[in-house]
């Protein structure tokens, strides 16, 4: 019987052991992968840490995961799949395909929504077992290092900005944040075509922002508050919040347009400190939001490969898993870390 690595932990919070497991079947309506690359993301520290309810030990983690498919179970070739397809899977790692959300075509909020490293063992693995409706086709000329971190990342931020109200040829967009989530979405918001803004801590942020495509760049450390900067502007059509930081967010409410939202999806449990007067008087909006299904994902992908977009990632061998991650949780990544096998 052959075998494969993945990298788990035991017990919450502990250290990445690389064991040997089996390698399995695919059951029906699913496929085995074989990975050639994951992301590294900072929702992975949930599961790692057993924050999750239903999270079981030993814990595999990754769910930014990129390969080739290297077996069909049952029913899969009927849905156009084959061995050696390219494809990536992502947070949304299967739906249940008749809760109401999935009755409503909402499928990356279905209630028993399946993701990766907490449904089942995620990418930080040689091989994966995921279901077919979680895969992504990756695109000719989008190697499997960018489009582990595209599978995540990339959707969220992509995804979110083409959901909200703004409009290309004009409305100002604002990106909280340059880091893991924030890089990509000021190339998104740009190659969009709104006007770009990018917020971040330090004036010496401002050269790589511009780089990335953004036509104004606000210094939250300067001293004038954020909001007054961004209704210098004009004010803000959208404000997109990657940055996991909720007073950082609750500093750009009155930056908003009217009818301006404040879409977030920067991960953090402190509440926000937003008053109803706010919101109201401007008819401003603040909502969440999710990930992306597979054919968001293989959306992103295909954008990011018309418009030269790539995450910027520093890669490890999955080897080095533990000091790869300690890195992330450190914030000295840049921007994605990402394991190859």
């Amino acid at each position: 019987m052959s075998t494969y690595r993945v990298a788990q932990v035991t017990e919450p919070g502990g250290g990445f052991e690389l064991v040997e497991r089996e390698v399995r079947q695919p059951g029906p309506g699913h496929v085995r992968i074989a990975v050639e690359a994951c992301g590294i993301c900072h929702s992975d520290a949930m599961f790692v840490e057993g924050g999750l309810p239903g999270i079981s030990f030993p814990e595999v983690a990754g769910h930014e995961i990129a390969g080739r498919i290297a077996e069909l179970g049952e029913g899969t070739a009927e849905r156009d799949w084959k061995v050696g397809d390219r494809v990536a899977v992502g947070w949304f790692g299967g739906s249940c395909g008749w809760c109401k959300p999935c009755r409503e075509g909402d499928f990356i909020t279905c209630v028993r929504l399946q993701v990766p490293g907490w449904a089942y063992d995620g990418g930080f693995a040689e091989q994966v077992i995921v279901p077919v409706d979680a895969l992504a086709r990756i695109p000719e000329g989008l190697d499997a290092v960018d489009a582990g971190p595209m599978a995540c990342a990339g959707v969220t931020t992509f995804n979110a900005l083409r959901r909200t109200d703004a409009r290309p040829g004009g409305d100002l967009v604002a990106v909280l944040g340059v880091g893991g989530l924030g890089h990509l979405g000021v190339q998104y918001a740009a190659a969009m075509g709104f006007e770009t803004v990018a917020i971040a801590r330090g004036a010496e942020k401002e050269d790589f922002a511009r780089e990335l495509g953004a036509n104004h760049y606000i210094d939250s450390t300067s001293g004038t508050p954020v909001a007054d900067a961004l209704q210098a502007l004009g004010g803000a059509k959208v404000v997109l919040a990657t940055a996991g930081n909720s007073d950082a967010m609750s500093a750009t409410v009155d930056g908003l347009a009217p009818r301006g939202q404040l879409v977030v999806i920067g991960a953090t449990t402190e509440p926000l400190d937003i008053s109803p007067v706010q919101l109201l008087m401007a008819g401003r909006e603040v909502k969440g939001h999710p990930s992306g299904t597979s054919q968001d994902v293989q959306d992103t992908m295909e954008f990011s490969t018309l418009h030269g977009i790539r995450p910027m990632t520093e890669t490890v061998p999955l080897d080095d898993v533990d000091s790869a991650f300690q890195k992330m949780l450190a914030g000295k990544a840049r921007f994605r870390m990402v394991l190859t096998t």
